[in-house]
């Protein structure tokens, strides 16, 4: 703990009426940013999500945003926790934190799905694309939320951003990133379409339905702004096109075999709920190989300087390399889908 637990409990039974019970604490792990906990007291059970203790990059751990955008969509087709409170002072925790309702269901953690039969497999996927066209499909508008990002220029105002991001926590030099800051630049295409992005969505950050496959839960809203909707695709369609060893991909397992959607059947689905006409391109899925390189690399400069969130955080960062080595097989077309999965 990085905080005094007896002053959040204070803190919690003074602002959160009808609290019963001694407070107990447990850290959520697995996670390589924003310190997250359940918080249970005897007549409920609550999350804490919180900045972590170390320095952090411009934009980085916006905690706020994340309160801010599931109190919004709350009530929406699109399902989130209930928003309880937002803390911005550092009295409490020592960041800024928010308190929200605990959710109780299952978390994927891996794209494989191990345990599964095949037709549990097909329809956890299936409802994963459902729940991201749902969400494509909000209008921002009336949900209030019309400052939370600019509308358009999404893909170029991304590139800017992750590029300086690479440039202040870099650890190493990577000609593979050099390449795709130059191309992506030069490759952007129609960015005009403007649609909440979540930014991370990827099937370890839904909550399902203890006993059935519906997502009850979209969590870890961190990344999200007003963008385009083909990030979140391609971001979430990376598994497609990465092996087990590159963060739990699943290109080169017999997909079929084990009940897993191909991608064109996945990414068919998603656009027949969402209404789109047009799909993604090399461009997208450079575009989100290069930003989850720079991301890992921060993952790694923050386990070099001793401030990183996860043990395995070096190792993690590691993955930065690997990651922009794919974004460069995309842009020079020798990107290969699974043989296995049958993947456009």
């Amino acid at each position: 703990m990085d905080f005094e637990p007896a002053r959040l409990e204070a803190f919690l039974k003074n602002a959160i009426p009808a609290l019963e019970g001694d407070m107990t604490l447990e850290r959520i792990g697995g996670g390589q940013s924003n310190p997250t906990y359940f918080v249970n007291f005897s007549n409920r059970s609550l999350v804490l999500r919180k900045q972590p203790a170390s320095s952090l990059l411009p934009s980085a751990h916006a905690v706020d945003r994340e309160y801010r955008i599931m109190q919004a969509l709350f009530g929406t087709d699109v399902p989130v926790p209930k928003m309880v409170l937002f803390h911005a002072e550092r009295d409490v925790v020592g960041t800024p934190f928010y308190i929200m309702e605990r959710l109780q269901g299952r978390i994927f953690p891996g794209y494989a799905l191990p345990g599964m039969v095949p037709s549990e497999r097909h329809a956890i996927y299936m409802a994963m694309a459902e729940a991201m066209a749902r969400l494509h499909k909000v209008d921002w508008a009336v949900i209030g939320l019309t400052d939370y990002g600019r509308q358009g220029s999404y893909f170029t105002r991304q590139i800017a951003r992750w590029t300086k991001q690479w440039q202040m926590s870099k650890t190493r030099e990577n000609a593979d990133v050099e390449q795709l800051i130059v191309w992506l630049q030069k490759n952007i295409p129609d960015e005009t379409e403007t649609r909440i992005s979540h930014g991370d969505f990827r099937l370890g950050n839904l909550m399902f339905h203890p006993t059935e496959p519906r997502v009850i839960g979209v969590l870890d809203w961190e990344l999200s702004t007003l963008g385009h909707p083909l990030a979140d695709v391609a971001f979430n369609c990376i598994a497609y096109r990465t092996v087990p060893s590159e963060y739990g991909g699943i290109l080169g397992l017999d997909h079929a075999a084990m009940g897993i959607p191909s991608e064109v059947e996945y990414l068919q689905h998603y656009y027949l709920h969402s209404g789109r006409r047009d799909g993604l391109t090399a461009f997208h899925f450079a575009f989100a190989l290069f930003r989850l390189a720079v991301i890992f690399e921060g993952i790694a400069a923050r386990a070099l300087s001793g401030n990183a969130e996860a043990d395995n955080a070096l190792e993690v960062g590691e993955l930065s390399v690997a990651f922009a080595h794919r974004a460069v097989e995309f842009i020079n077309g020798t990107s290969q889908p699974s043989p296995k999965g049958n993947s456009a």
